[in-house]
């Protein structure tokens, strides 16, 4: 899932300026739901994306291609809208570290978990993402007052996440390192999200350039990286090909567009409901289409992860929701 410095993503990322209310006089050529459904889709298939990506490449090539398409496809919006870059060395600096935080590091950690864990585990460790958000939020933000509630739904939410590994008869079977790896890249969008509202709230600019500013940042680091610790690779499986290609154009680029129509039409709650249906289209995608095996255990502890997450995200009625975009 794709993680833009300018939304919060599905799996509570979250957003440098103001996320727009619903904006009663928007209206879209395609109904909002149908527009939810195919955000759903793009995102919980990018975790399919990258197993069959890295079955010809390594994960960093994996992670520099899908940051090449995602960039392609925002900064090529940005010339549509006749929108500017920012400007001042602090905002590209800032820019620099959530590009880190938000796309070069956690798209590589799911690159490299799914070389030894399913894509279905990959998915349901994303669902983890607003538990990471409010222990960080409630450390780092300091308007982000911890509640009982929330103190609950992370609680369930974790034990959730040993019911998926199925912690009492060793992790199922599945790789400890590589469901880490997950769980880590989870958490990581979790920090960008405090480091972002920390530094860049209120900026100026439009989400969709820093959004762009951020991927651009994001290839150039894995362009400096990615050659010293891969070789060239000795053949290009068209499977392979497109599923990087989809994985940068639909599940980093159109995603995000996608995602703030939706929030600029329905508002940022509507927005974050994403989250929900990410883990089960992964998971459906992973069984289906790669015949990925399922214990019951997986989808009943990603419904207890999903439900607090939910718990995580409720705030008093006098608050404002939560915003919108993680991913994966």
């Amino acid at each position: 899932m794709s993680v833009p410095a300018g939304l919060r993503p599905a799996s509570a990322t979250a957003a440098p300026a103001p996320i727009p209310e619903a904006a009663p006089g928007v209206r879209r050529a395609v109904d909002w739901r149908i527009r939810f459904a195919v955000l759903g889709l793009i995102w919980g298939f990018s975790f399919l994306f990258i197993k069959v990506g890295t079955e010809a490449f390594a994960p960093l090539q994996v992670t520099l291609g899908r940051m090449v398409f995602g960039t392609v496809v925002l900064v090529a919006a940005l010339l549509v809208k006749r929108d500017r870059l920012p400007r001042g060395r602090r905002t590209w600096l800032h820019l620099t570290v959530a590009a880190l935080l938000l796309n070069a590091l956690p798209f590589s950690l799911f690159a490299y978990s799914e070389l030894t864990i399913p894509s279905t585990l990959a998915g349901i460790c994303n669902a983890t993402t607003p538990l990471w958000s409010m222990v960080v939020s409630v450390v780092a933000l300091s308007e982000d007052k911890p509640t009982r509630q929330r103190f609950a739904g992370v609680g369930l939410g974790f034990v959730g996440v040993l019911t998926v590994l199925g912690a009492w008869q060793g992790f199922s079977g599945q790789d400890p390192a590589g469901t880490a790896m997950a769980l880590i890249a989870a958490a990581s969008y979790a920090v960008g999200w405090a480091y972002v509202r920390r530094t860049l709230a209120g900026s100026g600019h439009s989400n969709l350039a820093l959004s762009s500013s951020q991927l651009l940042l994001g290839t150039v680091q894995l362009a400096l990286v990615t050659p010293f610790f891969t070789s060239v690779p000795t053949s290009f499986p068209i499977l392979s090909v497109l599923s990087v290609v989809a994985l940068g154009a639909l599940g980093t680029g159109i995603a995000f567009l996608l995602q703030y129509g939706l929030v600029a039409e329905k508002g940022p709650t509507i927005g974050a409901m994403v989250t929900y249906l990410i883990p089960v289209v992964a998971t459906a995608a992973g069984v289906l289409l790669l015949h990925e095996r399922l214990g019951w255990n997986e989808p009943v502890g990603a419904a207890v992860v999903l439900a607090g997450a939910a718990l995580t995200q409720l705030r008093p009625r006098r608050s404002r929701p939560a915003a919108a975009t993680t991913q994966p």
